[in-house]
Parts: structure tokens; C-alpha cells; sequence
């Protein structure tokens, strides 16, 4: 539409700054009126001039709530195309706002800048002002529009819209006014980048290739489009990426699955390192782009979250699409929701439960077209398990449309699985790499054999002279079965206890020969001086002899950062040789040529086939290693056992649901009365018999029925003061329902434990008749995880020590909380106690005072030596303590009372997620980017994420030491996809401000 001077309907009517005297519009009339001969070529300078200034000035005010460097950064993040420099933009573009990003960038980037600019002078040129095919145009600017699945190849794009109205405009004799006016007024509905002709081109290849993938994905048929209905750019970037040049055959066959077209539920399984982590980011990737569905990716660990967001991000950043993490403390509730692009939420077991959740509370579950599983044995393992069992259960039972896919590599009781997911199943036997299973006695190999009669036969007599001495150092025989491998291929160990990773590190390199010094001296030496920087001047000991020797041990009592200085050297090939815990073998992936086993135990538990199994799966990863072998070693005692071990089926897979009866049933039917999922009992029951508990029935005991047992789980909320009842009468007949209380909506919606949940409402209250400002140690308190009090033993001369530290009012915290000094000073000098103390807030404030003295600190190493506990325990205590002040700080959301605490949890969690000086927060919120990686970046001058993300991968090699240049390309991505995602966030309020509603004429 045309507007005039007089038009009601003009645009910038009431706006002073267009029409005053000295308003930019009278200026340029004015200059028009002097000097008419001019006007053609004013015409056309002033139009690119106002348009380049419009399209700035509205990025940046879209983005009022970032940093200067992230607007600078956030202007280039376009919905339709993910983030994208500015490099095609004409120089004189813009200028003012170019040199101020410039000036902030690092001096390293500039140079690349330069070069770009260079090349963009000599090929860039204005999509608006280029003819471009009608059909090639569409499908660019509507590749990620959500309002139709396809491009319609009649409709005009924005940008040959924009330019013909242009030429149209100045083809007629009306005055400049009111053509700037026109200008910007369409400037302001559809605003473009400006992008080179290649790039179109790619794109609308790309386009068409979805545009095939949604047809044929919608179609019932099996024929598929260019890559299993994806465009053929997925294959290029699994190539690029992943090095993938060819799927296996199995992976094509599951993929072409009759049941997957008609999506229908899927359960499969094959071996460790068989590639099922592929096939399901393929059906993501299918539902992202093809369903414009959302999709959730449900992992057991935050460091495999973590790890898979860094993976993925680059896949989002090229294909359009966002990557959120739910971990730890991060996740929004409800998550936003996208008008332009499709998220993956890639979540753990807690974080998954919560998300959904929410989506069923906002009545958005169908948003959700996948649900991917990974490690669906651990719906058997405890707490997490019956958390998961819930999570599927919910979805099922409120969403028909959302489908659910799991995978494994141990499971067992399939035919229960399949029930309770209404779904198909796919095994296969399949490995790329072949493992042959051993078992040492004595000096003496046996290959495991399933045929054999006893489970394995003979394979050979260990050749490895020892000494009298090494005997007894070593009476396992483990550096005969190390050195076999080292340095040359990789081995892990796999020890018992944490301690035991500590002595075998130092025991092997007691006794390797001097030579192994030599190889990669230089980077082993690096190793050391990288986790001395970590350790703030301290490294530990044990690492200090055994990584020059490229060994090191691996277990939780390592802070988060050494963990990941050893693991990136272990993949390197730095070091050659891991002793570490069990959690490693369901942790990240990091594969061996060799796995030994040194004990059939975890900890002083026999071990269960399932762990055996995730064990050895380590050894003879595809791609890295031609070969794999494990070697379990036996004592004669234990003969029989693994005997039993290694011919036995794998364990079967339980509902936990009673067993964590707390955090299992009771916390279920609190929810569902909570989303109105079920407010009878009927109801309830009804759900009850879709869950995995409801399918094993049979192994109730006898004395009470599933019906029975809901009964009782329904009182006791209602006892507890989280659900009553209400009667409501109807035509002469009364009906029962239940009702949550505020205290049971809170409940559920912090995640809270429901074994505490009253004592935490009652601490909280409390803390309301006298909340102690002065610092954070009361609210620290108030934060402190109650699952981790009982494995706290106090040392009273440091409690004391620590107690006479603190002011006066901090003093006060403790004895509000009901440990008075007195009782402390008895315990440190070993005085009678006559007065009864909790021991359980006790210990919480001992815990407390440990979070208090790292959020001084910033150093946990300094922190675990002053309170003589190991440093990998108060990473463990602080990273618990991040989670739970989220949880503590949903329960307040929903608890008016409670609002003052609103504000001061969402920073407490905050400090305790990063405990780290407030410079480095923004970077740590990159995935992968951790305390000792993030001083590297901010002393090299990329000081906030707007930073990263224009960074150059190469020039970060360079620069970063020991960063890999995938390691770089990781970081770089995921940092633009962090800043899309807020980006997207900040239009989406924007937008919502902006709308207006119906009913105002």
C-alpha cells in the first residue's frame, strides 16, 4: 500500500523526528528543492543510506537487554537463515555501527575481517537490485517459514518485492519525501540481508530438497527423498562433521522401517559402538526440518547433555534449527515457544520429566513430535528409572501424535518395553569393529566362549618376565597386560573403588620402562602445566609422576575441569593409558584397543552383566581402532561367579516406580492431579495400568492389588497436605475428585523430593521471620541439597575455625537455624553434648559453609584443602547445589509467600552454576566451555559471547593452547547457537509487545 503526506493510516505520523524542521527528511527535501538536477543520483544514495540506517536502528532495539557487543553480534542472526556475518553488506553500510563492533572485537580478529571485506568487495552485490529466477527467490526467503510446509513458487520474495516497488518509485515524478517514506516504510514490513548469489542459490537448493523430504515424510509411501527425506546437505555435514561418508546396512534398514514410516513406536538394540546414536539424530533431524515438529533427546549423564549440545549446535547453526540444553540448572519451563524455527531439547532424566511437564501443563505436548531415548535399560535403575518411567508414561498418555524411539545396548525383557511403549522392535548383532572376550587366572588367557562348556577355552600363557619384586608390586600381572598396547594403541582400566584408579596408575608407572618418558614429551608436559593452571599453582600428586609417563586415572573425585583436560589428552592419544571407575564405561565416549577389567566388582558389589557389558563395550571403537579386545581378571575364588557372568542372559528391566516409593509413585500421582491428567481414582488407576509397573503386574506381592496400593499413595498425599479432596454435587449425585493444594503444585513443579518437602517449606518460612541479608551464607542454607547431608562427616576444629570467621550477623544464621556456638565449641574440644541437635541441620550447615567459602574463592582446590575433602566431592556438592537452588527456586515461584525470594535464588543459582569471577560467566554459558578453557578465551581478548561467535576457528587455534580445530569449530558453533536462541527469545517478547489486540478499533 501507498501512503501519502495526509494519509491517517501513515506509518510515522506521530513522530516528531520525520517531520520537524531539523528532522532528517527535511534536510534531504530541502537539498532537493536547491538542487533538482541532483535529484536521480540523491535519490538513490539517500534510499541505500536510510534503509541501511533502518535496518540497524530496529536490530538494535530489538536487543536492548544485551550487551553493546552482543546487539553487534545479535543483528546478524537472521530467523530465516541462522546466523550470518555481515560480509555481503555494501562498506558504507552502516559504518558508524561497524567501527564500534570492530572496536571490540579482538585485535587477533581484525585481520580476518580484513580479508573478508576484501573478498566481499569483489563478488558482493545487493539482492535487491539482481534479477533472480521467480521460483529460486521463493524458495530462499521461505525455506524456514512456518505458515506452509513448502515454498509456493508464485509467490514474489521480499527482496524482489522491495526491489521492483523501488524502481517503480522512481520512475515517477513524486517528491523525495515521500519517496523515503515509501522506503522505509517497506523497509520496515520486510526487512531483508543482503546476501550473495551463491548463497541464494545453495539455499534454494536446500529448500527445494525439504520441501521433496515433508512431501514424502508426509506420504504414507516407503520411497524416500534424497537422504532418508532429508536434503542432501544432512550428508555433506555428516561427512564434514562426523566422517561419515556411508551409513551400515543395518542403519539403512531401520531407517526404511515400514513401522518408522507409519511412525509407530520403536525400540532398538545392538552392541556398544554399533551406530544407534546416528540413526537417532537422522529421525531427528527428519522431525526438525521435514515434521516441523520439535524434538527431545532424553541422556542419563549432564556431561553427555553437554556433549551432544556441542555436537549438534553446528547441524543447527546450518540447517536452521535450535539446540537447548536442559541440564543441571539450565532449562526455561515452559520452553519458549519458537514462531520460526524448531528447537531439540537435549535433556537429562530429571530435566526431561520437568520439560515435559511443563508442555502438558501449557497444553502444548503435540508441539513435541519426538521423543528419542538413549540407555532405555536405566528404566530399571532407581530414582532415575522411575522418573523416566513417568516421563514416557505422561507422554503417551496426553499426546498421540508425539512418537517415541528408544535404544540400548542392554536389554533383555524387551516384550514388557514394547508393551508398556506400544512399540516395535529392531536388534541387531551388529559391531563394526570385532571384541574378543578374555579372562585371566594367574599367569593364564582364556577366551570367552559361549559354546564352550565352562564359558571360555584356552588361549595362551602370558610371556612377561618378572621379577620377585614386581611380583609382589604386582600380583595381576597388569603391566605385562599394558604393556602389550601402550604406548603405541589405547587401554583403559576399569578398577573397583576410586582409590584403587589412584595406586594402579602409580603402580604401572613404577615399573614402565624409562623410554615411555620420550614419547610426546613435549605434550605430556603441556598436560601438566594445563591442570596446574586449573589447580590455581596445585596438581595433584599421583597426576604430577603418572602423566609423563601418559598415564592418568579417572573417577569423580577429579573437578569438572581436570576431567576434561584428561579426557581431551586420552583422545589425542597424549595419554595412552586411563585407570578409572565404572561411571566412565555410561559416561563419555572415550573408546580403548584394550579394556581390563581388574576386578569382577563395583565397589563390593559383584558385578551385573548389564555393567560388564558397557564395560568391554569400550574396546574397539569404530573408526579409531581395526580391532578390540577385554581381559576381566579373576581370582580363584571368584571363578564360579564369572563363570555364571559371562554365560548368563542380561538383567531384566524392572519398573522402579515402588521400590522409590517417595520419588517414584507418590510423586507421580502428585503431578498427575497437578495437570489434571487424572483427578479420580478411577482415573488414576486407569493411567497406572499403562506404565511400566502397570504391564509387570505379576510381580506384586500378593497381599495388595495396583488399585489398592493407589489407594494408600492417594491418602498419604492427602495427609501431607498435597492433594484433598472435594466433593461437587450433580443432579442429586456426589462426585469425589482430587485437587493439589498451592503446596502440592509447588512440590511438583520444583521437582522437590516429596521425603522433605514439608521441611522445606517450614525452613523457608522461617527463613522469612529473619532472613539474613548481610551475605549469601543464609540463603546457602536454605539451597543446601538434603541428599548429600548423610555422607557428611564434619571436622570440628574446622567447623569451629570457620564458625569464628564468619561476623556477627553471619553467626547468628547458625544459631537460627538451630546450631548454637556453644554446641560447636564442645564438639571441637571434645566436650559432653547434653543438649539434643539435629545432626541433619548440622551437617547442612557445615555444607553450607563449604559453598560459602567457594563462592569467595573461586577455587576448589584451595576450598577442599581448607575443609580436608576431596576436591572431585565439593565439585560434586556444588554442582548438586546449583540443581537444587533451581528446584528451591520453582517451588518459590508458586508459593506467593515466598516472592521475596524470587529475585535473590535466580542469582544465587546462577553463582553457584559457574563460581566463577562475573567476567567469565558469559562464556561458560557456551557448552564445553568450562572455568580453565574460559580464562584462556578472555585473556585472548574474547571477552563476551557476541566474541565467539564472530570468532574465527583457525585464529582461536592459533592462539588458544591445546584447542583442537574441532575443538575450536565446536565452540564457535555453539556459541552462535547460543546467541540465536537468545536472539529468537527477545523477538518473540518484542513480538508479543507489538501485538495488538482485535477488540481495539
Amino acid at each position: 500500500p501507498q501512503y501519502s503526506n495526509d494519509s491517517e493510516e501513515d506509518m510515522f505520523g506521530d513522530y516528531g523526528s520525520f517531520y520537524e524542521n531539523d528532522s532528517l527528511l527535511a534536510q534531504v527535501l530541502d537539498t532537493e528543492h536547491r538542487h533538482p538536477q541532483d535529484q536521480d543520483a540523491d535519490i538513490k544514495a539517500a534510499g541505500e543510506f536510510i534503509c541501511g540506517s533502518l535496518q540497524s536502528g530496529t536490530d538494535q532495539s530489538k536487543q536492548a537487554n544485551f550487551s553493546t557487543s552482543e546487539k553487534a553480534a545479535v543483528c546478524r542472526v537472521d530467523e530465516g537463515h541462522g546466523f550470518q556475518t555481515n560480509e555481503n553488506d555494501p562498506a558504507d553500510n552502516n559504518k558508524e555501527l561497524g567501527d564500534s563492533i570492530l572496536d571490540e572485537l579482538p585485535s587477533s580478529q581484525l585481520l580476518y575481517f580484513e580479508k573478508i571485506g576484501e573478498l566481499s568487495s569483489g563478488s558482493g552485490r545487493s539482492a535487491g537490485t539482481e534479477e533472480m529466477d521467480e521460483c529460486k527467490s521463493s524458495s530462499l526467503n521461505k525455506i524456514w517459514s512456518p505458515l506452509s510446509p513448502c515454498p509456493d513458487s508464485e509467490q514474489k520474495s521480499r527482496s524482489t518485492e522491495f526491489s521492483r516497488d523501488s524502481e517503480s518509485h522512481s520512475c515517477k515524478s513524486e517528491s523525495l519525501k515521500d519517496y523515503l517514506k515509501n522506503a522505509m516504510t517497506g523497509n520496515a514490513k520486510a526487512q531483508t540481508l543482503k546476501v550473495s548469489k551463491t548463497k541464494q542459490l545453495k539455499e534454494a537448493i536446500l529448500s527445494e530438497e525439504i520441501c521433496v523430504a515433508r512431501r514424502t515424510i508426509g506420504s504414507s509411501s516407503v520411497d524416500i527423498g534424497p537422504f532418508y527425506g532429508l536434503p542432501s546437505k544432512v550428508k555433506d555435514l555428516l561427512r564434514q562433521f562426523r566422517g561419515i561418508e556411508t551409513l551400515y546396512e543395518w542403519q539403512h534398514d531401520c531407517l526404511t522401517l515400514e513401522s518408522l514410516q507409519q511412525r509407530k513406536n520403536l525400540i532398538y538394540s545392538l552392541p556398544t559402538s554399533g551406530g544407534k546414536t546416528l540413526v537417532a539424530e537422522i529421525l531427528i533431524l527428519q522431525e526438525l526440518l521435514c515434521r516441523q515438529k520439535d524434538a527431545l533427546m532424553i541422556l542419563p549423564y549432564v556431561a553427555i547433555v553437554q556433549e551432544k549440545v556441542w555436537g549438534l549446535s553446528s547441524f543447527g547453526i546450518e540447517l536452521g534449527f535450535l539446540v537447548e540444553e536442559y541440564a543441571g540448572s539450565k532449562g526455561r519451563f515452559p520452553p519458549i515457544k519458537r514462531r520460526f524455527k524448531k528447537s531439540l531439547y537435549i535433556a537429562t532424566i530429571e530435566k526431561g520429566h520437568a520439560l515435559v511437564n511443563s508442555l502438558i501443563e501449557t497444553d502444548r505436548i503435540g508441539d513435541l513430535g519426538l521423543v528419542v531415548v538413549d540407555e532405555l535399560h536405566m528404566l530399571g535403575e532407581g530414582s532415575r528409572g522411575a522418573t523416566l518411567e513417568m516421563t514416557l508414561a505422561k507422554i503417551l498418555y496426553t499426546s498421540k501424535s508425539t512418537h517415541i524411539v528408544g535404544m540400548s545396548a542392554t536389554l533383555n525383557n524387551v516384550g514388557d518395553l514394547q508393551k508398556f511403549l506400544q512399540a516395535e522392535y529392531y536388534t541387531k548383532n551388529f559391531r563394526p569393529v570385532e571384541l574378543k572376550e578374555y579372562i585371566k587366572i594367574r599367569d593364564t588367557i582364556y577366551e570367552v566362549d559361549s559354546k564352550a562348556e565352562r564359558g571360555f577355552t584356552f588361549s595362551r600363557l602370558l610371556n612377561f618376565k618378572y621379577s620377585s619384586n614386581l611380583e609382589k608390586a604386582d600380583p595381576d600381572h597388569i603391566i605385562a597386560l599394558v604393556t602389550e598396547v601402550i604406548p603405541k594403541y589405547s587401554c583403559l582400566i576399569f578398577c573397583p573403588t576410586k582409590k584403587n584408579c589412584e595406586n594402579v596408575a602409580s603402580m604401572v608407572c613404577k615399573y614402565l620402562n624409562k623410554e615411555f618418558r620420550s614419547y610426546r614429551e613435549k605434550e605430556k608436559q603441556d598436560l601438566i602445566k594445563n591442570l596446574k593452571t586449573i589447580g590455581n599453582g596445585s596438581v595433584c600428586p599421583v597426576l604430577k609422576q603418572t602423566v609423563s609417563f601418559g598415564v592418568a586415572y579417572h573417577h569423580s573425585g577429579l573437578t569438572n575441569d581436570e576431567r576434561k583436560s584428561i579426557e581431551e589428552a586420552y583422545s589425542r592419544g597424549v595419554l595412552c593409558l586411563l585407570a578409572c571407575t565404572a561411571t566412565l564405561a555410561a559416561g563419555v565416549n572415550l573408546p580403548a584397543r584394550r579394556v581390563i577389567l581388574r576386578a569382577p566388582y563395583v565397589a563390593s558389589e559383584f558385578l551385573k552383566k548389564n555393567q560388564y557389558k558397557q564395560m568391554i563395550g569400550r574396546a574397539g571403537r569404530a573408526g579409531i581402532d581395526n580391532a578390540g579386545e577385554s581381559i576381566l581378571i579373576v581370582q580363584e575364588k571368584d571363578k564360579h561367579l564369572v563363570q555364571d557372568l559371562v554365560t548368563s542372559p542380561l538383567e531384566n528391566c524392572y519398573s522402579n516406580l515402588l521400590p522409590e516409593f517417595t520419588k517414584g509413585m507418590q510423586n507421580l500421582l502428585l503431578s498427575l492431579v497437578g495437570l489434571r491428567i487424572a483427578v479420580t481414582h478411577e482415573e488414576v488407576c486407569d493411567f497406572m495400568c499403562r506404565t511400566l509397573l502397570g504391564v509387570q503386574q505379576q510381580l506384586l506381592s500378593k497381599e495388595k492389588s495396583l488399585s489398592e496400593i493407589v489407594k494408600d499413595a492417594l491418602e498419604n498425599l492427602i495427609e501431607k497436605g498435597l492433594v484433598k479432596r472435594k466433593i461437587t454435587e450433580k443432579d442429586q449425585n456426589s462426585k469425589t475428585t482430587l485437587t493439589i493444594t498451592q503446596l502440592g503444585k509447588a512440590t511438583y513443579k520444583g521437582s522437590i523430593d516429596l521425603s522433605y518437602c514439608n521441611l522445606l517449606y517450614k525452613e523457608l518460612k522461617k527463613g522469612l521471620e529473619g532472613l539474613v541479608l548481610e551475605s549469601s551464607l543464609h540463603l546457602l542454607y536454605l539451597t543446601t541439597p538434603y541428599d548429600m547431608v548423610s555422607n557428611c562427616n564434619p571436622d570440628w576444629m574446622i567447623y569451629l575455625r570457620q564458625f569464628n570467621q564468619l561476623s556477627a550477623a553471619e553467626q547468628k544464621v547458625a544459631d537460627m537455624v538451630g546450631v548454637p556456638e556453644s554446641f560447636i565449641t564442645k564438639k571441637a574440644s571434645g566436650q559432653a553434648i547434653r543438649k539434643n541437635v539435629d545432626s541433619a541441620v548440622v551437617n547442612r550447615l557445615y555444607l553450607s559453609f563449604v559453598l560459602y567459602t567457594l563462592l569467595k574463592e573461586t577455587n576448589i582446590w584451595s576450598v577442599s584443602e581448607k575443609f580436608n575433602m576431596s576436591r572431585g566431592y565439593v565439585q560434586n556438592l556444588l554442582t548438586s547445589a546449583a540443581s537444587f537452588a533451581s528446584c528451591v527456586l520453582h517451588f518459590c515461584e508458586e508459593l506467593e509467600e515466598f516472592w521475596v525470594y524470587k529475585a535473590l535464588l535466580a542469582e544465587l543459582t546462577k553463582h553457584l552454576t559457574y563460581c566463577v569471577k562475573t567476567e567469565l560467566i558469559p562464556l561458560m554459558e557456551v557448552a564445553g566451555v568450562l572455568e580453565a578453557r574460559a580464562k584462556q578465551l578472555y585473556n585472548a581478548g574474547y571477552k563476551t559471547l557476541a566474541h565467539l561467535a564472530n570468532a574465527n576457528p583457525e585464529t582461536l587455534v592459533k592462539i588458544i593452547e591445546h584447542l583442537s580445530r574441532r575443538q575450536a569449530k565446536q565452540i564457535v558453533s555453539s556459541a552462535k547457537m547460543l546467541l540465536t536462541e537468545k536472539a529468537e527469545a527477545l523477538q518473540e517478547e518484542v513480538e508479543e509487545l507489538l501485538k495488538v489486540p482485535t477488540d481495539i478499533p
